[in-house]
Formats: structure tokens, C-alpha cells, sequence
């Protein structure tokens, strides 16, 4: 899955860049019309596992392809004992990091995003009713494919479905099994406006 998705960033990273050969844009230096600032929320939900998130962005279009900016996170995620498991587990995490997203055609974005995250969990056990509580750290690396729609100096909007490529056990990304959870996420935002003259 890693090197697929590895495979399918460069091609569009390549094509991006071919995109912006062909037909290249005047650089002007710091424009306050391409910074925009957004949100995004975060759901997932089975049988077993709810999760419920909000990423604040602030970010800079350099182009009409590349977008950088820092995000922020909060999440409540909450997994309910199963065959494989007697723990009730509530996890609260916080954090944030960088994301750089690609836009190879209009529609299309590519995203990656390190980030650094802050978790309080709590695990109850339906058995024996003991409860533990603890405090974690850990890195994530999402990377993932979007949907949306893009003006520049205006608004944008966009669904993104990542994964965590990172392997650090304690991921609030990451099942009780340390295995990866797709994440999905849908996003608006505006643009600032131009300081009047």
C-alpha cells in the first residue's frame, strides 16, 4: 500500500511540475490574497470505534499547484471492548504540524502531512472494571489523495482520505493493534482579502 501510494505522489508531483513548465507564473513576491485560512473535521465510525476530530489551517497558495501551511488538531476517539480485546478505550489528542498539498489538475489534490501529537487515554477494563489512565506522545505522517475545488484569493473546499505511513505505535491513527486507520476529511476555507488602498 506504501509503495503504491509512494508511486501514485510522484507521478502526480511529476505531472504538477510538467504543468507548471508548460505555462509558467509571474513571481511577485508576498501576496496577502493567497493566504487563506480553514478547517477541516475529521469522522470515522463502525461497529466498535467512533472518532471525531477539527484541523484548524492557516496557510500560503504559492501557485496555482502548491499550497504550504501549519494545521492543528483535535480528536476524541473512543474503541469499545471486542473479541479480541475486554479494554474500553478514550483517547483525547492534540497537535500539530506542517502539510503541503498538490494540485496536479484543478480537482485533484495530493496531501502530506508530518504533525507531532499529544494523547490522554484511558482504558477501562469490562471485566474487572480497572481503569488505567496515561499520557503519550507520538509523530504521525499522513499522506493521502483529495477531492475539491480551488479559487484563488476566494474560497476552497475539499474531501481527503489519508493514512498515517508513520509506524509509531502509540498514533492516535493507529488501532489498539498498531494498525493504520484510513482518515477522513472534509474541508473549507477563504482566502484573506487585499489590504484596501
Amino acid at each position: 500500500m506504501k509503495n503504491i501510494l509512494c508511486v501514485l505522489m510522484l507521478w502526480f508531483v511529476s505531472f504538477a511540475a510538467k504543468a507548471q513548465l508548460d505555462q509558467p507564473e509571474e513571481i511577485r513576491g508576498f501576496d496577502r490574497n493567497k493566504v487563506f485560512v480553514g478547517s477541516s473535521l475529521n469522522l470515522g465510525l463502525s461497529n466498535n470505534f467512533f472518532n471525531i476530530g477539527l484541523n484548524p489551517e492557516v496557510g500560503y497558495s504559492f501557485n496555482k499547484w502548491l499550497d504550504m501551511g501549519v494545521a492543528f488538531n483535535l480528536n476524541y476517539f473512543s474503541q469499545k471492548e471486542s473479541n479480541f480485546s475486554s479494554l474500553n478505550i478514550k483517547n483525547f489528542n492534540y497537535g500539530g504540524g506542517a502539510f503541503l498539498r498538490i494540485w496536479p489538475i484543478s480537482f485533484l489534490h495530493l496531501q502530506i502531512q508530518p504533525e507531532y501529537n499529544w494523547i490522554n487515554s484511558t482504558e477501562r477494563d469490562v471485566n474487572t472494571n480497572q481503569t488505567s489512565k496515561f499520557k503519550l506522545m507520538a509523530p504521525s505522517l499522513l499522506a493521502g489523495i483529495g477531492y475539491g475545488s480551488r479559487e484563488i484569493g476566494s474560497r476552497f473546499s475539499h474531501f481527503t482520505i489519508m493514512i498515517d505511513l508513520n509506524q509509531a505505535f502509540n498514533s492516535p491513527y493507529r488501532d489498539r493493534f498498531g494498525d493504520p486507520q484510513p482518515i477522513f476529511r472534509g474541508g473549507f476555507g477563504i482566502y484573506l482579502k487585499p489590504k484596501k488602498q
